[in-house]
């Protein structure tokens, strides 16, 4: 079973995704989760720390079904694991779905509030370093700084991509054909010299 601040946590990923940064109010999240509000406020302290912690928990999980291998299976190669990390992003499941829009209300909300916005582009940067050095992996002459642009582009369109096809606005086949295509485009310009 979860503990405590993991199901609040949960509960806050859902409250976000549906109701946004704003619609987060302590006494549904506590509803939501099935705990006393309390309970909340011994575990966060209050609502910015449960923003951020939420933050992280989204980023972990994030990652979690990003990288996540059967038992058995030989590890992927560096190519593999790039493509994984970043197509993974764009898979209709619930928890992708439900990660995604806490995100993008995550990040819009971030526009207002100045400690959001710290946190925020903080986790942003550790997952353009992160792709930077799988681009690294497949790419390992390039230079960093190129390294570092195309993570950012790759990982900004990954953002952009996955907002329209939540919103509606784009297939999700083709969303993913797009981010491949880009992923192709950019692993082609770190191979000039």
């Amino acid at each position: 079973m979860a503990s405590r601040s993991t199901q609040i946590l949960e509960a806050a990923a859902r409250v976000i995704a549906r109701r946004g940064v704003r619609g987060l109010r302590v006494e549904e999240l506590a509803e939501e989760a099935g705990v006393s509000t309390g309970l909340i406020y011994y575990h966060f302290k209050d609502r910015t720390g449960v923003l951020r912690r939420t933050l992280e928990y989204i980023n972990d999980r994030a990652e979690r079904y990003t990288t996540a291998q059967d038992d058995g299976a030989e590890p992927p190669t560096p190519r593999e694991e790039l493509d994984q990390v970043l197509l993974l992003e764009l898979q209709d499941t619930p928890e992708v779905r439900e990660n995604s829009t806490a995100w993008g209300e995550l990040r819009a909300s971030a526009v207002f509030d100045p400690v959001l916005r710290e946190d925020l582009a903080r986790a942003t940067l550790v997952w353009v370093q992160e792709v930077a050095a799988l681009l690294g992996q497949v790419r390992p002459l390039a230079p960093a700084a190129a390294l570092a642009a195309a993570a950012e582009r790759l990982t900004a369109l990954l953002e952009g991509l996955s907002m329209r096809w939540l919103s509606g606005g784009l297939a999700l086949g083709h969303a993913r054909a797009l981010m491949a295509e880009a992923i192709e485009v950019e692993l082609a310009g770190l191979s000039r010299p």
